[in-house]
């Protein structure tokens, strides 16, 4: 089935009405997963296909691996063991999401890895951040060992469709570039803030047709 309609400001476009794999959404440090319904509103499809867990980061207290196995446990319990998924991570979700991939096997069940301002290579930030108090937060600093690990072996990640997204302004990932998979697409999107990665109709229409397969 398929569905005629426009995108923000722009011409209209033919979308499948179904994703081709369901698609898990992963937000980020000081988020819900509220902050994907602009989101899921232009993709327009069914709930099944759609899931954005809940994880509770304690503000950044909670480790991204810890946040990893919880995230782990949801899909399992969401999809079992052997359906193929799409995942999106926005700021520290795609970081979570790239332990989950690498470290827990998640890369052999993944089609498409979407980062969204997720500072894989670190983020300016978080650099004064204690770890003893904010574990999660520490995590996302440049050249922290969960960074190193992580971009030591990216082989798993050969597997995977990768696309990383970034705005040249951002604050959070800080610089914007450093919101960059190893492997993959890397582009910016025409916002001037970070949470409008993941809001902006500018953003959403360059997103949602990648998400559709267009």
């Amino acid at each position: 089935m398929w569905l005629l309609r426009g995108i923000g400001t722009g011409l209209p476009h033919i979308f499948s009405m179904t994703l081709r794999r369901p698609l898990v959404l992963v937000h980020g440090l000081w988020n819900t997963p509220k902050l994907f319904n602009p989101l899921i509103k232009m993709l327009d499809i069914s709930d099944e296909m759609i899931f954005a867990p809940y994880l509770r980061h304690g503000f950044g207290r909670i480790s991204l691996e810890n946040l990893a196995n919880s995230l782990d446990h949801y899909i399992y319990e969401r999809f079992g063991s052997d359906t193929y998924i799409d995942i999106l991570g926005f700021s520290m979700g795609g970081i979570i999401s790239r332990v989950w991939l690498q470290s827990l096997g998640g890369a052999l069940r993944t089609q498409r890895f979407i980062c969204v301002g997720s500072p894989q290579q670190g983020t300016l930030t978080a650099q004064l951040i204690p770890p003893f108090l904010f574990r999660g937060i520490a995590d996302m600093k440049i050249g922290s060992p969960l960074i190193n690990d992580l971009n030591h072996d990216c082989s798993l990640l050969g597997e995977v469709e990768c696309s990383s997204y970034f705005c040249k302004w951002d604050l959070m990932a800080f610089p914007g570039w450093m919101a960059r998979l190893p492997i993959g697409n890397f582009e910016p999107l025409p916002v001037m803030t970070h949470r409008g990665l993941i809001t902006s109709s500018k953003a959403l229409d360059l997103l949602v047709p990648k998400l559709l397969g267009f």
